[in-house]
């Protein structure tokens, strides 16, 4: 192949590199109104009366929205980016009386600058009634404080959700008598991990600017990873007809998921909709930090059984999942956590996996990488390590024993099959990279220093199966150049490149002849968005799919311009010739002209397509990492893992994709960490607070490839964005152990509680 497989250089790497990509604010119109957002310094309160007078008379100050703006007993609408009808309960307003969390909008103010708009704020006098808040998700079920007791809430799918319960969701599945083989099980592992919630902190803040068009439409540009949803998001939010909204992207500065969710889009779409005028919102660092979409903090209940020789019987699993003030992704993100997780151990006559999404009075959880897996693998895999260490196994040996192989069937995977796998590869490559029987379980280092080694498993998928929905529109320009129109949103992950290779591999074109446009809601062709590990694998195939009906297209002019039948000539990439004649000829030049004048046949095509599977791609990590008893520091040293993502499109792309997912896996298990006061403030307002890890927090990621082929992808392909930010949470975890031989059920797992362990076992 020329192009798949290949490390093919990203097509914007020089922009890049050379400081010249445009994002949103660099296309902004210059005389846009500013907008910021009054917020409640209230978890839970009511407004009971808003003076704006003294703010109005403020120069510059073109408008402030505020409730009594909005209708509220209108129909409400969800903020998350996915397929209608959506998962997500119907339960916010643009501008709701009742605030639900500490930083939720409050009013609306546009003006001239942002010197004018941020006097004005000060001068908005609110009066609140308070209201006692609920702050602890284990006891918001059935809590006598609701969160939204409001009557027009709305699911519009039967989740199991009841706002007068605080029920976002409720599910159960499961296969087999999971209590008989408990009770017959040699050895339970039976345990609660929490994960707390923590930021995306993508570079680039949520940001979006709004015109009016020659035609009164609404014009977005925004950076978001879902134009389509984004669209009928607005629509919802403002009561007024999609078809006179477009929403396009420019390049997006990272999203890691927090761009899934309409975050800033509909308040300068509202205040552009009401003046006629352009606006345009960016939200401060400290915004996204305290009224965003973090990662749902997850409280996950295993109790798995196993035989005395390391086989895993069976895994009964009970999630509660923290939704917040909205149910922004709350049912979809719960339901990862067991199916991406209990599925690993192909050995199991039984589970059961029961979850819960509550709502509670702080900020509203959203998607993050991983989506729910994270969380669940922590759980699972936290789980097999402690069996191995009770066992006197090594966790490698334990889990070649129970891996899921190809070809099996997966009932805890909504009954799929396992269609391509190499699990067992990535295992004895990791196995082999970290030199594992050289340094497990720990070697003393002396004066309280000690180096240590840990591993995990993860799975994730490609797209959500039977509803994600990929295209692509390609056509053929003069001189004989591509254009290939998509709705996918890169965001930093390449995806404009591997698509284009994809398309490159079927035309026999050299990569630059392809030029990538995208995401329109006017000018793409309709897809669901950059989200759950979806491009490659469902709008890749889209590509690969019309990429060969287009050189059908093309053999079949080039066969009319050479007065043959279409099955007498081939197309070579360059031109179209007679198989029996070869020197008779036309070039891909001559037929882009001729297509333009007097024929028929077109040369653009696009193509749809959607899956019924999510073929899960694999990974297998090691951690290193030397303790320091005293201080109770955690470095990693070295993270080593292996990825099966079927056939890399792009092996550098899956590979920088798998370094960052690990090091944000590692900023979660150790330092990340969202917080609240007693009255829900949030504590980690800024970068100062909220650690994130920098390349110079680790030592050496080194990630290897053990390709599977999945029959179903384009050219084998499977997914990566997700699956890499899993393993480094129970590797690392069990490093620990191995080092001080605590376990911890908690994430991050912090210095002091390291020091203070470490101080017991003495």
């Amino acid at each position: 192949m020329k192009y798949v497989n290949k490390p093919v250089r990203k097509k914007d790497a020089m922009q890049l590199v050379t400081g010249q990509p445009v994002y949103m604010d660099d296309i902004a119109p210059k005389d846009c109104l500013i907008v910021k957002l009054l917020r409640s310094p209230h978890a839970n309160a009511i407004v009971t009366s808003l003076n704006k007078t003294a703010a109005m008379k403020v120069d510059g100050i073109e408008a402030i929205y505020t409730w009594e703006d909005i209708p509220q007993d209108a129909k409400r609408y969800t903020q998350a980016g996915q397929t209608y009808p959506e998962m997500s309960p119907y339960d916010r307003l643009l501008l709701d009386r009742h605030v639900r969390y500490v930083g939720d909008v409050v009013a609306i103010v546009a003006g001239r600058d942002e010197k004018c708009v941020d006097r004005a704020l000060k001068l908005i006098k609110v009066q609140y009634e308070v209201l006692e808040p609920l702050l602890d998700f284990r006891k918001a079920k059935d809590n006598r404080i609701l969160v939204h007791p409001e009557d027009n809430w709305e699911s519009l799918v039967p989740v199991g959700a009841d706002n007068k319960r605080n029920l976002c969701a409720h599910d159960e599945s499961g296969e087999g008598d999971i209590e008989k083989v408990l009770r017959e099980s040699d050895v339970v592992i039976d345990h609660v991990y929490h994960t707390k919630a923590c930021q995306q902190t993508m570079m680039e803040t949520f940001r979006t600017f709004c015109t009016i068009d020659a035609y009164g439409r609404l014009n977005v540009v925004s950076s978001t990873q879902i134009v389509f949803h984004c669209r009928r998001i607005i629509a919802n939010a403002l009561h007024i007809p999609k078809s006179m909204i477009r929403v396009s992207k420019p390049r997006i500065g990272g999203g890691f998921g927090a761009k899934q969710t309409s975050i800033s889009e509909v308040y300068p779409a509202y205040v552009t909709w009401m003046t006629k005028k352009p606006s345009k919102i960016i939200f401060t660092r400290e915004e996204s930090m305290t009224a965003s979409t973090p990662r749902h903090e997850m409280e996950v209940h295993v109790r798995l059984g196993a035989s005395k020789d390391g086989i895993v019987n069976g895994i009964d699993m009970y999630t509660l999942s923290n939704t917040g003030a909205y149910g922004e992704h709350g049912p979809t993100t719960v339901g990862l956590s067991g199916h991406k997780s209990i599925p690993l151990y192909g050995k199991a006559k039984a589970f059961r996996f029961v979850s819960d999404v509550v709502y509670t009075n702080v900020m509203s959880a959203g998607a993050y990488r991983g989506y729910g897996a994270t969380q669940g693998l922590f759980a699972v895999e936290s789980a097999v390590n402690e069996l191995a260490a009770k066992l006197h196994m090594d966790p490698f040996e334990i889990r070649q024993k129970n891996i899921v192989k190809e070809g099996d069937y997966m009932p805890a995977y909504y009954g799929a099959t396992n269609t391509s796998c190499a699990l067992d590869r990535c295992l004895a490559k990791v196995h082999e990279m970290i030199r594992w029987d050289e340094k497990y379980p720990a070697h003393d280092l002396g004066n309280g220093k000690v180096r240590a080694v840990g591993m995990g498993m993860a799975m994730q998928g490609s797209g959500i199966s039977g509803m994600d929905v990929g295209s692509a529109t390609l056509k053929v320009n003069d001189e004989g150049f591509y254009s290939l129109v998509i709705g996918a949103a890169d965001m930093g992950t390449g995806c404009d490149t591997t698509l284009a290779q994809i398309a490159a591999e079927v035309l026999d074109c050299e990569l630059d002849d392809i030029t990538v446009f995208g995401a329109d809601t006017d000018t793409s062709p309709y897809d669901s968005g950059s989200y759950a590990s979806s491009t490659t694998y469902v709008t890749g195939k889209a590509v690969e799919k019309c990429a060969l009906k287009l050189r059908e297209q093309i053999s079949k002019l080039g066969a009319e311009m050479l007065e043959c039948a279409p099955d007498e000539v081939t197309f070579d990439g360059r031109k179209v010739y007679v198989d029996a004649a070869p020197e008779r000829g036309v070039s891909l030049a001559e037929i882009a002209s001729a297509s333009q004048f007097g024929h028929m046949v077109p040369l653009e095509v696009t193509e749809t397509h959607t899956s019924p599977l999510s073929p899960p791609p694999y990974m297998v990590g090691a951690a290193e990492i030397e303790l320091d008893k005293e201080t109770g520091e955690v470095k990693v040293l070295e993270f080593d893992a292996c990825v099966d993502c079927g056939t890399p499109i792009n092996p550098n792309l899956t590979r920088v994709q798998a370094e960052g997912g690990i090091l944000q896996g590692i900023g979660m298990t150790l330092t990340e960490n969202i917080t609240y006061d007693a009255k829900g403030y949030p504590m980690e307002n800024s970068l100062f607070q909220y650690k994130i890890p920098a390349r110079v927090d680790i030592g050496h990621i080194n990630v290897e490839f053990e390709n599977s082929y999945e029959p179903n992808g384009p050219f084998g392909a499977k997914s990566i964005g997700e699956v890499v930010i899993n393993t480094p949470l129970p590797a690392i975890s069990d490093a620990i152990y191995n080092a001080i031989g605590t376990r911890f059920y908690e994430l991050p797992i912090t210095p002091e509680q390291v020091a203070m362990a470490a101080a017991e076992k003495e």
